[in-house]
């Protein structure tokens, strides 16, 4: 173990604890930092001696500033959390649109504020952003303005780092196998599609998105910018999930 410190937030599972592995394996002491706290303990005690859980929601500042406030000085901060839903426009509840924003776009801000004070000059920080940032999925309203706000928000806060060295970069992966993608593949022709549009043919790996986050981590020139990691999915069109949950829903 070297003196770097890093802390991993949604790391209980999927590409958060996929990060905290790549982390720890390049020698990083890891905090992993979930609201499951259960599923952060396991998590740590997969990596061994050293590394330490934390119980976090990103929604409760005062959760997100007493985790940093406690953190030894960082190298690193990989913030993962996030999830999405379906509905229109005009049927989707408010709460259910501010829910997927206050995670996937508050919550982001948050960490960034409250790390960024914790991280050494010359540290890194990472963001999850999704493909959905920059290609539109009807019915995804409340994902795809989030994810694409925390594009634009990494892009300030490299500006506003940069005087300390501080890096700041995201992430965007196109469809990766985690339990939170789950739910997706059990809708029939919705993988089909995904991936028909893929060039690469394939979905991710947790473990793919993983090497890119430990890239983002290192690469000592590379700020400001949001990393497309989804086997070319956004060299053509997202798919079209809408009809697809209303044809099962009919059935």
């Amino acid at each position: 173990m070297t003196h770097r410190t890093a802390v991993v937030v949604g790391a209980a599972s999927g590409i958060g604890r996929a990060v905290a592995h790549a982390l720890a394996a390049d020698h990083c002491r890891v905090t992993v930092a979930d609201r499951n706290t259960v599923g952060a303990q396991a998590v740590a005690a997969e990596l061994g001696d050293g590394h330490t859980a934390a119980t976090v929601d990103v929604t409760d500042e005062d959760a997100v500033r007493r985790l940093f406030a406690q953190a030894d000085p960082l190298d690193a901060v990989v913030n993962t959390a996030g999830f999405g839903g379906i509905g229109l426009i005009t049927d989707l509840a408010a709460e259910e649109f501010r829910a997927v924003v206050d995670v996937c776009l508050t919550g982001a801000f948050l960490v960034i504020k409250h790390a960024a004070p914790r991280l050494r000059d010359g540290a890194a920080l990472v963001s999850l952003s999704s493909l959905n940032a920059r290609q539109p999925a009807a019915a995804m309203s409340a994902y795809c303005a989030a994810k694409a706000g925390l594009s634009m928000l990494t892009q300030v806060a490299a500006l506003e780092l940069a005087p300390r060295g501080i890096r700041v970069n995201a992430i965007a992966p196109g469809f990766v196998h985690t339990p939170l993608t789950e739910p997706a593949v059990q809708i029939p022709g919705v993988l089909d599609e995904y991936l028909d549009n893929t060039p690469l043919g394939r979905a991710g790996t947790p473990e793919e998105v993983a090497e890119a986050v430990l890239f983002a981590c290192k690469a000592s020139w590379l700020t400001g910018e949001v990393l497309d990691l989804n086997g070319g999915a956004h060299l053509k069109r997202y798919p079209d999930v809408l009809s697809k949950v209303e044809k099962l829903a009919a059935q």
